[in-house]
């Protein structure tokens, strides 16, 4: 368990003592799964990623410095993987499954670097865009947001006194341990961290996945966070992302084609991956939409993911879906992430329990959540809505519509005419807080 002092590292830390992005482990592991796929399906595809803060009221160009903010975004692109990672990478079993990194792709990794940026300031809010081949911008997604917030952390908490920053890690911890008091009374709900593009700070995320491993024991299933799962040998957990339908979408040339993309990018996945990590994530363009045109064999696949529908009411929707394909749910998996407090958590799992089995993704309510813990109150320790989504590939719009249409990305032109063909069935419109 780690020993460090988060009060006394704060107030004295310096750039080189505590970079915020340290590795480029310091990722989610779905990023590295979707990574290969791209590289050995899709080299040649070009995919812009941008910044977008969905939290208007934050001015991030007034929050942060332009200049902290280039420094930590090139010491980003300093890193390569050292050759422990590259070993722990080639070595370790993911899913039950050994090598399932192919030696190809590993070879390539080992010489990876971040490629460059664009940022410039656009009156209060910055404009942060990465340009290039997909399989080199694609990992720029988590350590952009992860700079993002860790500056906004550091920048609240500059000037606040050594027993100040004392007062509000111990609240911190105490609010934390709260949530591990009650999920320990449901020692059959599966918890995993989530956390990393949102969190605080990278100390603090340490601080609560080893207090998770500790706090709930077997009923912590692992991290997202590729380095921290090898630092504190848990499991490394993930499977795909929005990106490979949003891509996928874009570079469709007819509506036939747009209209596929969804299951066009799980039999690229399947074909990968070999009936292994199979977890559907319905909603890129509208669950409603995608469990409607399904074809037969996603039924057979181990799970989905709901990430924009309330939990309980998405998850209904999949049960039902199930169940008319002929499909046991008991047999099922039902993966939660989006947005989610302790409240919720364990709603949600009181709800569905005996019925489908479950896991917990758990992020900003995990690895960011200060409020109330600051002795005078601090905006900037508040957790804002802020993603960084494709934004374009091959020079081609790309769309998200989500389930919730505040949640929707992309030109507004593009979004009406993806609405169009998928329609907007079952959306619900609800604030987005994370």
């Amino acid at each position: 368990m780690t020993k460090t002092d988060l009060a006394r590292r704060v107030y004295n830390h310096a750039f080189k003592l505590d970079p915020i992005v340290r590795s480029l482990l310091d990722t989610d592991f779905y990023k590295l799964l979707m990574l290969q796929m791209i590289w050995k399906l899709y080299p040649d595809v070009d995919a812009t990623f941008t910044l977008i803060n969905r939290t208007k009221t934050v001015f991030l160009a007034e929050e942060i410095d332009e200049q902290e903010l280039r420094e930590q975004l090139d010491h980003a692109r300093s890193l390569k993987f050292t050759k422990k990672e590259m070993i722990w990478l080639a070595g370790n079993t993911f899913y039950g499954r050994k090598q399932i990194f192919s030696p190809e792709f590993l070879a390539w990794l080992a010489d990876f670097r971040l490629p460059d940026y664009e940022l410039k300031r656009n009156d209060k809010q910055y404009e942060l865009t990465f340009p290039g081949r997909w399989a080199e911008t694609t990992l720029w997604e988590i350590p952009a947001l992860a700079i993002i917030n860790e500056l906004r952390s550091r920048a609240a908490m500059k000037g606040l006194g050594r027993f100040t920053l004392d007062v509000l890690y111990a609240r911190a911890k105490a609010k934390m341990w709260s949530k591990v008091e009650r999920l320990r009374a449901h020692p059959d709900l599966r918890i995993s961290d989530f956390g990393t593009r949102r969190r605080h700070s990278f100390l603090w995320q340490r601080w609560c996945v080893e207090a998770l491993k500790e706090g709930i024991g077997p009923a912590f299933s692992g991290t997202s966070n590729v380095l921290l799962a090898m630092d504190t040998d848990l499991e490394a957990l993930g499977t795909n992302a929005h990106e490979l339908p949003m891509v996928a979408a874009a570079l469709a040339r007819t509506k036939v084609e747009l209209a596929a993309s969804p299951y066009k990018v799980l039999q690229d996945w399947n074909q990968l991956y070999g009936g292994n990590l199979l977890i559907v994530l319905p909603d890129a363009f509208g669950t409603a939409a995608f469990l409607r045109d399904a074809p037969d064999w996603v039924a057979d696949w181990t799970g989905f993911r709901p990430d924009s529908a309330p939990p309980i009411e998405g998850g209904e929707k999949i049960i039902a879906w199930w169940e008319k394909m002929g499909r046991d749910p008991r047999e099922k998996l039902l993966i939660f992430s989006d947005g989610l407090d302790v409240d919720t958590i364990i709603d949600t799992y009181r709800h569905f329990n005996g019925r489908v089995r479950m896991s917990f993704g758990w992020g900003t309510n995990l690895t960011n959540d200060f409020a109330g813990c600051a002795p005078t109150e601090i905006g900037g320790l508040n957790p804002i809505s802020i993603v960084c989504k494709v934004s374009e590939a091959n020079g081609r719009p790309a769309v998200k519509l989500s389930d919730n249409p505040r949640k929707a990305t992309g030109d507004p032109k593009e979004v009406e005419r993806y609405l169009g063909i998928f329609g907007r069935e079952d959306f619900v419109e609800t604030a987005v807080r994370v």
